[in-house]
């Protein structure tokens, strides 16, 4: 499992991105100061940090010149959009730089990016006897390539990060069509029907009443 620290003094957006990053797998450690961030990168290791600039303690310029010896990749996440503060914080060593406020959609997209390109993302999925690799965009079960839509392949990649929890099908529009969800779920339970019968998992993604979907792997 991949580990972020997420160095950000306003606890709400901390919040929220830890939950954003723990409902796709990964394991986060909050810390609110600078100084602390500092501390807590000598004493564990970090698959990728994300990076506040004005934070108390220590800026996350003044953090991201400690931590760039390691090679630890780097995100900024910070209210400074000036162009100069973008330019400084890549010139440092960042791998990129998202400015407030965010889509917890488009964060998620970008620490996948920056991990494969370092070569610690997962690229390779296997739950309920199927592997879907997420470079190649391929669904294979037992010996054999499923051809799957792209929205087939997204809602399956999304049951099967989120697998053993119950989805509500807002949530499950949002996250895999990307827009407002209206309360039509004929989208959504027409592609689950789908899904069910190229993967052959008419007892395995069930109908949880009144909420969703669930995974059951």
């Amino acid at each position: 499992m991949m580990k972020i620290l997420v160095v950000e003094d306003e606890k709400a957006i901390s919040d929220f991105i830890c939950a954003g990053l723990k409902s796709e797998g990964y394991m986060c450690e909050q810390v609110f100061d600078g100084l602390a961030a500092c501390d807590k990168i000598d004493k564990n290791t970090y698959d990728l940090i994300l990076l506040d600039v004005m934070l108390p303690g220590a800026d996350g310029f003044e953090i991201m010149e400690y931590i760039r010896p390691s090679g630890v990749p780097a995100i900024f996440i910070t209210a400074k959009a000036q162009v100069s503060d973008r330019v400084k914080g890549l010139k440092l060593g960042a791998d990129d730089y998202l400015v407030k406020p965010f889509d917890l959609t488009e964060l998620v997209t970008r620490v996948e990016v920056v991990l494969r390109r370092y070569q610690k993302g997962k690229s390779e999925i296997t739950k309920a006897g199927v592997t879907v690799n997420l470079d190649k965009r391929t669904c294979i079960k037992g010996e054999s390539e499923i051809p799957l839509t792209v929205k087939e392949f997204d809602l399956c990649v999304f049951f099967m990060k989120n697998a053993g929890a119950a989805l509500y099908r807002e949530t499950i529009y949002e996250r895999v069509w990307q827009g407002e969800y209206t309360g039509d779920s004929r989208t959504v339970d027409l592609h689950v029907m789908r899904l069910r019968k190229k993967l052959g998992w008419e007892d395995t993604l069930v109908t949880v009443s009144r909420i969703g979907y669930r995974l059951n792997a």
